[in-house]
Parts: C-alpha cells; structure tokens; sequence
C-alpha cells in the first residue's frame, strides 16, 4: 500500500476518523492503531508480520530486564543480547547472501569449494528502520534516557506506527512513548500546514521524481554508452534530485500524516544541496539518520574523544556502516568510504563557514554538490563496476548531443530551486491556506490531487528508501 494511491487514501481516511473519534480513550485509540499499522504492513507481505510483532517483544523484554537489573552485571549482558538480536536479524535478511557469496569467492581463491546457501527469501519492508528503533529504543533505556515502557501497546505502536515504518523519519522513544502517555491535543494539530506537508511531498515524488526518474535518470543508468558525456552529467545530477525529492517527499507525507493523527515527528531535510560543506550536507540531509549514527555508533567508538587519528577512523568507520546499511554492495561501501574520507578531511582542513565572501561560499557549494553528485553515482549504480564504467564514460562519450528535453530541465531547474527557497515558505502558504473556508481548502486539495494524477507519468515506482 503505497502513499500516492487511492487505496492508502480511503485506508487513511479511515484511521483517521477512528483515532479521534477514540481520543478520550486513548488505549483503545492506541490499540485501533497498532491495528491499522499491522494491516498497513500486512499489504506488502503478510508472511513478514510476524518479524514486526517479533522485534516488538523482544525489544519490549529486553528493556523491562535492562530496567529492572540496573547496576547489576546483568543489565550489560541483557543490553549486548538484545542489540545482537536485532542485528542478527537485519543481517540475516539483508547481509547474508552478500556475506555467502563473499565468503564462497575467498575460499575459491584458496582452492576450496564450500556453498553456504542462500536464504531465498525477500528482503522485509521496513527491516532496517524497525532495527534502527529497536535499537535506539533498547540503548536509550539503558542509558536512562526514557523509561522503559510497561506497556506492551505502547512498544508495539512505537516499533509499528504505518506513517515512519516503511522509510522514516526515525524516531525516538523518548519523543514518541510521551506523547502516547495521553490523549492527543486538537490545538496542536496544523491541519493547514500538514495539508501543504503532504501535498508538497507527493509533488516532489509524483511530479519532479517520478519525471525526472521516466525522462531521464533510468534510460541513462541503464544504457550509459549510449549517451552523451553531458547526458551521463546531467542524469548524475538529475538522480541527486530524485533522491532528495523521492525521500524528502516520503517523510514529508509521513510527518504530515502523523500530525493530522495527534503526534509529532522531527524534521528530517532542510535544503541539504545548499550546504556548503559535507558535515553541513549532513546536518540537512536525512537528519535523523545523521544523528542516530553519531549518538549510536560515532560517539560509542570514541567520537572525537581519543585524539585525531582515532576521531577521523571513527568518522569513516561510521560512514562506512551507513553505507553499508544501505545495501548489502561494494557500491554503498565506496559510498560510504567517499564521504567518511571526505568529512576527515574537512575536520582535518578546519573548514569554517562565518564570514565567508560571497565568491568562496559559491565555490565551496559547487564542489560540495560535485562531491556528492558524485557519490550518488555509486548509490545509484548496480554494482561497483556499473559505477565505474558511468564515471569513465563522462570522460569518453563526447561527440553526441544532449538528449535532455525541456520537461526533464525545467523540473531539474524547480529541484534545485526549492534548496534556495525561503525556509518558512511553506509557513507563508499555511497562514495563507488556513484562513479560508472549508469548501475553498477542500477544492484546492482535491484540484491540486487531480492534477497531480493527470500530470503523473505512468506507472509512478515504489519510494526508493523502501529497498533499504
């Protein structure tokens, strides 16, 4: 059940009518929820559901022993197992063919000839960001951050919740478990601003993605050799585009979603190709990502605690894992060497971004974006050699014209411009959308739905964090 579709509307019409219907009894509301989420993941593979309720009982365990053995050996013990168990099974599901067939080409280098197997099953949706939680969830006990919750609902809805289950934002219990401790607030609720969340959102993933994706980006990463060096250029830059829209997109309807529900999300994008810096791209990019990474594995390796070597290793290594939690490839690990290298480098330049002359901050943009242009031709690439061979074509494939159309550039040119909008333009919108009345809000929702249907091309792909 996809966000853009018919099917998730009336589902989420739905749900929405029976959360506040149930908001004086906020169990029951949050029991029709935990509900309505197993349904939701039910539609993409109801043989899975049974690793969503799984995770749930095992984290929720896992914290109630972690809280009552506090101070006692115990406790550690209980917190290693618990991590364990939900890394084993992101790494049974993503990582172990990857890890087979590596082990199966070593041991051939040797003479020997040993078949590990494969496991033969798909990957789960949603099994890396339900890691990510349970995780977080378990440490953040542990490190008496929140509580650990004494009911089992309440887990079960943190872990499950349908708007950030799929692909984020990841949210953490500390935030999520307050606000299901009570009824939820219908002053707190920005219906207009939420409604423009939602309708931006399936813009840039329906309209500017989904074009850009059709028109461009997939032709040229499919047959690279058959374009032009600025075609193979312009498709790197228009899958930069493509992910920030499709993604950001994603979250934006998720937050949107979850506030017309009651509950709040963090911000997960802020105009991140207007950064100036790789560690400023990553304080705009996929936020909650960035800071689960430095609070759970960058700070637990040492941060920059233990002096220069070991603070650029820990960069790296960080990278690296979230490179590799991105796919089970030697093309996500280059894409993760790329910027850990390249944010040790920035901290060894001690780049600093105040006070800088207009020039310098256009230079230091454009080789920020060229860098992770460049990088995401790794992201997008089948494999390292696929990779390899788009960059070596740019340098090589000169003598033809460009195929770009002007549909293709213009929605390139909106892309990009939405970095450089004002940040509280949405805000503008909201106070000038929520005074209106009812019947005028409706039309424009309904008006702006059908010609977004209208406009879409056909067959409008799955978000493309949903693989990961």
């Amino acid at each position: 059940m996809l966000f853009p579709t018919i099917e998730f509307y009336l589902f989420f019409l739905v749900v929405f009518g029976a959360t506040w219907s149930l908001n004086s009894f906020n169990s029951a509301k949050k029991w029709m929820l935990l509900g309505a989420s197993y349904f939701f993941y039910a539609q993409w593979d109801r043989h899975f559901v049974f690793l969503l309720l799984a995770s749930s009982l095992w984290n929720f365990s896992g914290a109630q022993l972690i809280q009552r053995w506090r101070g006692m050996t115990a406790q550690r013990v209980v917190l290693v197992s618990a991590v364990t168990g939900n890394l084993l099974l992101l790494g049974y599901f993503k990582y172990y063919d990857f890890i087979a067939a590596q082990l199966f080409n070593l041991f051939a280098l040797v003479g020997l000839k040993i078949e590990l197997g494969t496991t033969g099953l798909a990957l789960p949706v949603a099994i890396s960001f339900l890691t990510f939680h349970g995780i977080s969830y378990i440490v953040d006990v542990h490190r008496q951050q929140v509580k650990a919750s004494r009911s089992i609902c309440d887990v079960m809805l943190y872990m499950a919740f349908f708007p950030h289950l799929v692909a984020g934002p990841i949210v953490r219990a500390a935030d999520f478990l307050q606000q299901l401790s009570r009824p939820s607030q219908p002053s707190q609720v920005d219906v207009a601003g939420s409604t423009l969340l939602i309708l931006g959102g399936l813009f840039k993933k329906i309209i500017i993605a989904g074009h850009l994706t059709a028109g461009l980006v997939d032709p040229v990463f499919a047959d690279p050799a058959s374009y032009s060096s600025l075609d193979l250029v312009m498709a790197a830059v228009a899958y930069a585009i493509v992910i920030y829209c499709d993604f950001s997109g994603y979250t934006d309807i998720a937050i949107g979603i979850a506030n017309l529900l009651g509950y709040q999300f963090p911000t997960n994008f802020n105009q991140p190709y207007r950064a100036l810096s790789l560690q400023d791209f990553w304080r705009r990019w996929h936020i909650t990502l960035s800071s689960w990474l430095r609070d759970y594995v960058y700070i637990p390796l040492g941060g920059s605690r233990f002096g220069t070597f070991n603070t650029y290793r820990n960069l790296i290594l960080t990278m690296l894992l979230g490179g590799l939690w991105h796919g089970a490839g030697a093309q996500f690990v280059i894409w993760g060497a790329l910027h850990g290298v390249g944010l040790a480098v920035e901290r060894a330049c001690q780049l600093k971004h105040d006070g800088l002359p207009f020039a310098q901050k256009i230079l230091r943009w454009a080789l920020t974006f060229a860098f992770v242009t460049l990088a995401w031709i790794f992201f997008r690439s089948p494999s390292l050699e696929a990779a390899k061979d788009f960059i070596a074509l740019i340098f090589v494939n000169d003598t033809e014209a460009s195929t770009l159309k002007p549909l293709v550039g213009g929605l390139m040119a909106l892309g990009m411009a939405l970095q450089f909008a004002p940040p509280d333009l949405r805000a503008q919108l909201a106070r000038a959308f929520s005074p209106l009345p009812v019947a005028a809000q409706a039309i424009i929702v309904a008006l702006s739905l059908w010609l977004m249907g209208i406009c879409a091309p056909p067959g409008v792909p799955p978000f493309i964090y949903f693989q990961f």
